[in-house]
């Protein structure tokens, strides 16, 4: 991945990213009086290869005059059909408002989409209102099962392309 959106470059992890992309993370979380949780739900953060590389997903990172100032990836997960967790998207609050966020999304899904996964899922805090607010308005629907524990929503989306293959092969 390297793309650009306005002054923004949106490009693959690197090993030496692990630090400044973990400090964008705790910094959010912390804003809206989350914790950090580094042996559990941000354990990933700092096992990128592990848990993105390794399992066929990806994670990258946004940057602003040489400066991480974003992070977002997906892995595969059990739940669903062919399914994915967008995970981390993170983006620090002097870069917000730009529609940065919604553009990000919107890679995501398309990567997401050419490697052939069927379902999007995305869990949440209700305090991350503009995350709630970006997932609901464009077609994340609420669902069940919430996994991680400072998280009290999920969303998940089923794919376009799945849609319209599901529909002709039902005659709908």
């Amino acid at each position: 991945m390297n793309s650009y959106y306005k002054d923004f470059l949106i490009r693959d992890w690197e090993e030496g990213d692990r630090i400044p992309a973990s400090e964008v993370i705790r910094s959010v979380l912390a804003e809206y009086g989350l914790g950090w949780e580094p042996d559990g739900a941000d354990r990933d953060v700092l096992q990128v290869e592990e848990c993105y590389l390794a399992t066929g997903g990806e994670f990258w990172v946004i940057e602003y005059q040489n400066q991480i100032v974003g992070t977002g990836g997906y892995y595969p997960i059990k739940r669903g059909e062919k399914a994915v967790e967008i995970r981390k998207m993170y983006l620090l609050p002097s870069v917000r408002g730009m529609g940065l966020g919604k553009y990000l999304l919107q890679e995501l899904e398309d990567a997401i989409t050419r490697r052939g996964f069927q379902q999007i899922w995305i869990e949440t805090a209700s305090v991350l209102a503009e995350a709630v607010n970006l997932y609901e308005s464009n077609g994340y629907l609420p669902a069940t099962g919430v996994e991680t524990t400072r998280c009290d929503r999920v969303y998940v989306k089923v794919l376009t392309s799945q849609i319209s293959e599901f529909s002709e092969k039902s005659g709908i």
